[in-house]
């Protein structure tokens, strides 16, 4: 499984990771979050994507496990409209809110939206 950090700044805001999941996955619960008003972006081993790349998709481009970030200001909004509470899903990815990692040093594509 690939890892990702809890917590990064991306594009000068601190953004969390909510789970890591297999990519069909992560774009469906992007798609929840988008019609509830959340913006997300996912981070591949790769780059950071803020459109789901149907084409990356269909063409066979990285399906593996992914990071699915939100703002950090939105995350009790993605938690209640991804059916999950703030505690729970700390627990889950183990959390301590620790200080952000920027995205530009966070490896081979970090800061890059698709």
């Amino acid at each position: 499984m690939a890892t990702f950090e809890d917590r990064v700044l991306y594009q000068g805001d601190p953004w969390v990771r909510v789970d890591t999941l297999p990519r069909l996955l992560a774009e469906g619960w992007r798609r929840t979050l988008l019609e509830g008003g959340v913006v997300s972006v996912v981070r591949t081993p790769f780059q950071w994507s803020m459109g789901s790349p149907v084409i990356e998709i269909e063409t066979g481009g990285y399906m593996g496990d992914v990071g699915l970030y939100v703002p950090e200001v939105q995350l009790p909004e993605a938690l209640a409209l991804l059916g999950f509470d703030e505690a729970e899903a700390g627990a889950e990815s183990g959390s301590t809110r620790a200080e952000a990692t920027r995205a530009e040093d966070a490896g081979p594509g970090g800061g890059q939206a698709g």
